[in-house]
């Protein structure tokens, strides 16, 4: 009984540091704070195991999905000796990295949260890894807000939890009826929320959650659940203890301002000893391993003859088996799609090392970020190109995050024919260009993709690997060596009138089409970017200035935000330098490759008629 009492003060106190804290800030969410200010204490001080550091990967997990309550987070770190007092006053202010969503720049935080309905997917990614790659006891709990289960992302969490059993997974659901301009849809009724659980085949508790004897029952009693995960639904209130602010819907996001004495002094009166400390903590009884998960290489080289057509869809999953015999901890997801994007490859060679995650993309990359966490495994995700756009949120996030997720978008482009332009991934690479610090891989052939593959898997940070349907011919030999940052440059001459700069499939057309000028005494200089982010300024400016100040861009993709629009920031401080872009302009419809690529004006012959008149040929 007596640690139960510390751990009801410590509720207390906690709410007490949130307000102070947030007064400090003149902004945030305390009353947020209040309604799982016992589930805080509960899991900090009793439940979850941990030692120091935060991130060790023995500890169990948390994950504050509904991010808006970071203050009582960072004051269970406080309390828990992990930061002094005076840092939590920093909150929200310039340069603190008690910020006002969690990241990962205070060094207790694996994720970012903030944008609700996210931290689900990133429990049960943690989960997995725990349950089937570290094959180790820790526990991941993610709290999550009632309001965020209007998210469907949510929803396809707990059907992968439910999927791969994740016995290890337990959500706390804070159902305090409140979100931010009213009452959420379903307010205190638990018993809907149960039946909802219940049904992705979750084991289920509903608890008061400002009770702590029987927070601790739920707790106890998960730890008996064997076969799936389980979720305490736990009723509360919105700014609980807080007086006339409790379960008042006009103190969300908002300090308490001329209630801020009142309230504390009230909390103070709940406490019983003004000087408590928390409980002995609870350590991790197996101790894993750090490990280095950026050390990867292809088992062999790339192994194509010249002559040989292959689509780079099939050299990423050819790449990825070769990297997984080095690395077993390499995994790739996929949304239903690996018999297009080839990770199927994995499946079939190493299918502990596949993880299907069904037509549900979001669920897909915030799985992958939280496996990525603590650098236990390295993460591949793949899907069509215009599918990954569904996830743009996530990957954001993920950016946020500091995560090191790697995302292959195939069958980009109108080339993949009549499928029509829902299948289409035309918007890709300007997504991917607008994610800080992204590197952004577009081979031109199997060997350049199987070397992107590798590349990727060290790659601090986030990558995207855009992939072709098609079938194309080789361009590189088998031991060509790739740098991130550099370009090809695959013919040139000294009398070159244009730099054409292109990737992947409008690579091969650009050949073409340097074929058909040279029958016509017009030489060019074909330019192949491999990365589009980082760019190879120097490289693009250097040969454009050897080709008259001339460049071309083509691009299977939109106009706005891709290749030709990185080419341009490249040399936008350059004087002297022209770039004409080629790219689509219109929605396609359904047609053959060959007829997509003339309707948007990429195929080669266009690509001569464009040249002769931007070298005043024509």
């Amino acid at each position: 009984m007596r640690d139960v009492q510390k751990l009801k003060d410590l509720a207390n106190k906690l709410r007490i540091l949130t307000i102070y804290a947030t007064k400090q800030a003149n902004s945030g969410h305390p009353t947020t704070c209040s309604s799982i200010a016992e589930i805080i204490s509960v899991l900090f001080f009793r439940v979850i195991k941990y030692t120091t550091p935060a991130k060790n990967p023995s500890n169990d997990r948390l994950v504050l999905s509904k991010g808006h309550a970071a203050p009582i987070l960072y004051a269970a770190w406080t309390e828990a000796g992990y930061f002094k007092k005076s840092d939590l006053m920093t909150l929200r202010q310039f340069g603190s990295p008690f910020e006002g969503h969690p990241t990962p720049r205070l060094n207790a935080i694996d994720v970012a949260t903030g944008s609700l309905g996210q931290g689900a997917s990133i429990a049960a990614g943690m989960a997995y890894v725990g349950k089937n790659v570290d094959k180790a006891d820790y526990k991941v709990y993610c709290i999550i807000g009632d309001g965020e289960a209007a998210e469907g992302s949510i929803w396809e969490a707990c059907n992968f939890a439910s999927h791969y059993k994740l016995n290890n997974l337990c959500i706390i659901m804070d159902v305090n009826r409140l979100g931010q301009t009213g009452p959420t849809n379903l307010g205190h009724n638990l018993d809907i929320y149960e039946k909802r659980f219940s049904s992705f085949g979750f084991h289920t508790e509903i608890v008061d959650g400002h009770c702590v004897e029987k927070l601790i029952c739920a707790f106890d009693n998960i730890k008996e659940v064997c076969d799936k995960p389980s979720v305490i639904i736990a009723k509360t209130l919105k700014g609980k203890n807080f007086l006339t602010c409790e379960d008042n819907p006009s103190f969300h996001g908002k300090v308490l301002g001329k209630h801020t004495d009142s309230v504390i002094c009230h909390l103070e009166s709940l406490i019983c000893d003004n000087n408590v400390t928390p409980p002995e903590r609870c350590e991790p009884s197996v101790k894993i391993q750090e490990i280095n998960c950026f050390d990867n290489k292809l088992s062999e080289p790339p192994c194509y003859k010249p002559d040989e057509l292959v689509a780079t869809r099939l050299a990423y999953g050819t790449a990825l088996v070769k990297l997984i015999k080095e690395n077993e901890r390499i995994l790739a997801f996929d949304c239903d799609t690996s018999n297009s994007t080839y990770a199927e490859k994995v499946k079939f060679e190493h299918p502990k090392n596949f993880v299907e995650c069904f037509i549900a993309e979001q669920n897909m990359v915030g799985v992958a970020i939280g496996a990525a966490c603590r650098n236990r495994t390295v993460a591949f995700c793949s899907s069509f190109a215009a599918f990954l756009t569904r996830a743009f949120d996530q990957i954001r996030m993920g950016a946020i995050s500091q995560s090191n997720v790697n995302f292959s978008g195939s069958h980009c482009g109108v080339t993949i024919g009549a499928d029509g332009p829902s299948q289409m991934g035309l918007e890709d690479i300007a997504m991917f260009r607008s994610i800080p610090g992204c590197t952004i891989f577009y081979p031109s052939d199997a060997v350049a993709c199987e070397r992107a593959v590798e590349l990727a898997a060290n790659t601090k940070g986030m990558t995207f690997i855009r992939t072709t349907r098609p079938k194309t011919k080789m361009i590189y030999p088998n031991n060509e060596k790739f740098e991130i940052g550099k370009s090809k440059v695959i013919k040139e001459s000294e009398e070159d009138k244009v730099l054409i700069i292109a990737g992947g499939i409008t690579i091969h057309e650009s050949l073409g089409a340097y074929c058909a000028l040279k029958r016509l005494g017009i030489k060019v200089r074909i330019m192949d970017l491999f990365t589009i982010n980082p760019i190879d300024k120097e490289g693009i400016i250097c040969n454009a200035q050897q080709c008259h100040g001339k460049i071309l861009t083509i691009e299977d993709h939109y106009a706005t935000g891709g290749l030709g629009d990185a080419v341009l920031s490249a040399v936008a401080e350059e004087k002297d330098i022209i770039v004409r872009k080629i790219a689509v302009k219109e929605i396609a419809g359904s047609a053959s490759p060959q007829e997509q690529l003339d309707f948007a004006g990429l195929s080669s012959n266009f690509i001569v008629e464009a040249v002769k008149r931007f070298a005043g040929c024509s």
